[in-house]
């Protein structure tokens, strides 16, 4: 971009003023906790120096954000070497390395926490840092299970914490225009939407007892979750896969975002019902443990109806508009939406309006990032200046983040099940068992 000033006008315009659904979107920016002046500098730590971390050289970088990285922070001493190296091409300084975040939490000298870890530790390690005063920009899914989901939205109101969940596309200036044209009625009465996601990954090895790799604080990686012993390729991306000791499979590491459009375009909240139909369809032998192929289905009050299409080893573009992306359905037109544009049809499928946002945010690439991000980034950074208000405020995210428990637990007891709208408990014995899970003795997270 030549003027980043511009830039940001641009990506967090209207951030500060548009109400698009949850409480927090419309609370006021000076009801949150204003421990710093508008202009001063934010200390900020990431944890967990994966795929992700290329996100987020350039918010933290720009001038204009006026942050300081203090600390890198990973279980794996090679990737907090590398990740220090990275952000060298960025800063001209050099912030600390760190394999513990507990020590993190510590440091009076850091505002603000990047949690990029894996799944299992997004919100034990996020209670963690609000407990010890930090604001949370918390990565994408917010929570492992439905317990995590509302402890860590209590957490946050308890301490008076702006924790941002990591759904860029709340972020995006052209799905924001688009859905604010929805719920003008632009498209009439929306009533479905389906949301989708198509990847080509392929095999992965079979589990095997290992010896710990070098550099690795296998102990600490584990952290909140039951202990087992190391197995190869577990540490490193293959997680997502490996059991639900970690991961939250492919709806948890990706439809969280297509959901999030669906359910926001649609203007519901939770669903009354699940349904799914679900199996590892591909590469039978290897190593992969849960489901690679989803189609969920989830009903909400009003008769509105939002799918979900998911498929992590099969690149068929079905819908022939690309691999990820929401389709919303109503009674006068339909709408495509995408990181990338939106398409607004008619109700004969003419297209009546193309608008491409002109952002650079991956798709189905591995570790993402983009323009979008940015945004997402400067806009959690505002709104703990007391600036904006948070485009993906974490009891809204919550909301869209229990789609992903209840399409996963659905699964893993074989039926589908009626849930309370009100307080999202599952009207099902078998589905409630799963509502948590267990700690390693001394992690168990706690308001």
């Amino acid at each position: 971009m030549k003027d980043r000033r511009d830039f940001l006008k641009i990506v967090t315009a209207g951030a500060a003023g548009i109400a698009v659904g949850g409480s927090a979107m419309g609370m006021p920016a000076k009801s949150y906790n204003r421990i710093l002046g508008a202009n001063d500098r934010l200390g900020v730590a990431i944890i967990g120096l994966g795929r992700r971390l290329g996100a987020f050289y350039e918010p933290v970088a720009m001038k204009e954000a006026n942050v300081e990285l203090v600390y890198l922070c990973d279980v794996m001493k090679s990737q907090r070497e590398k990740a220090a190296a990275s952000f060298a091409k960025h800063i001209d300084y050099k912030p600390k390395l760190e394999n513990d975040i507990r020590k993190i939490i510590d440091d009076k000298n850091v505002d603000v926490i990047f949690n990029a870890t894996p799944d299992h530790w997004h919100t034990p390690g996020a209670v963690m840092a609000m407990k010890g005063g930090k604001h949370v920009y918390l990565e994408k899914p917010c929570s492992h299970n439905m317990f995590e989901n509302e402890l860590v939205t209590a957490v946050a109101k308890k301490y008076n914490k702006v924790v941002q969940m990591g759904n860029q596309q709340r972020s995006s200036g052209h799905t924001r225009e688009i859905i604010k044209e929805i719920h003008n009625g632009i498209i009439g009465v929306p009533y479905r939407a389906v949301a989708f996601y198509l990847n080509k990954r392929g095999e992965v090895p079979v589990q095997k007892k290992a010896p710990v790799p070098e550099g690795l604080d296998w102990e600490l990686f584990q952290g909140p979750a039951s202990r087992r012993d190391y197995t190869s390729e577990t540490w490193d991306y293959n997680w997502h896969w490996y059991g639900w000791d970690y991961g939250t499979a492919e709806t948890g590491n990706n439809a969280t975002h297509e959901l999030d459009v669906a359910r926001w375009a649609m203007g519901v909240d939770l669903p009354q019902r699940v349904d799914v139909e679900a199996g590892k369809r591909h590469f039978f032998n290897d190593g992969w443990e849960m489901y690679d192929t989803m189609d969920a289905t989830f009903r909400f009050n009003g008769d509105k109806i939002i799918k979900w299409d998911g498929r992590s080893r099969s690149g068929h573009d079905t819908y022939g508009i690309g691999d990820r992306g929401t389709i919303v359905f109503g009674s006068e037109g339909t709408v495509f939406i995408d990181r990338g544009k939106y398409i607004l049809y008619d109700r004969s499928g003419k297209i009546l309006k193309e608008s491409k946002g002109g952002l650079n945010e991956a798709g189905t690439a591995l570790g993402g990032g983009g323009d979008m991000t940015t945004g997402h980034v400067v806009n959690f950074f505002d709104a703990i200046r007391g600036n904006a208000r948070l485009t993906a405020p974490i009891d809204d995210a919550t909301i869209s983040q229990a789609m992903v428990h209840y399409s996963n637990i659905a699964w893993r007891i074989g039926k589908g099940f009626d849930i309370d709208e009100k307080t999202g408990r599952m009207f099902d014995r078998d589905a409630m068992k799963l509502w948590g899970r267990d700690y390693a003795p001394g992690w168990e997270p706690t308001i």
